[in-house]
């Protein structure tokens, strides 16, 4: 059994998932994956730092949410 109350338990399940769910475009369809990274890779830096802080608010906001 999985003891919840250990923090460093939840981390590794946080990471575990995230790595599944990343995973998960490039195996189902590594051509569309591909084409998703060719677009990023084109983008300015301000745009992918706009992605990146949407994501950090929006993964905040969720863990906020389910701990509070």
């Amino acid at each position: 059994m999985i003891d919840s109350s250990d923090p460093w338990t939840l981390l590794l399940l946080a990471v575990g998932l995230m790595l599944v769910l990343e995973g998960l475009l490039p195996f189902l369809s590594p051509e569309r994956w591909r084409s998703l990274f060719e677009s990023a890779a084109k983008m300015s830096n301000g745009q992918l730092r706009f992605l990146g802080l949407a994501s950090l608010v929006v993964g905040c906001g969720i863990l906020l949410f389910m701990l509070g």
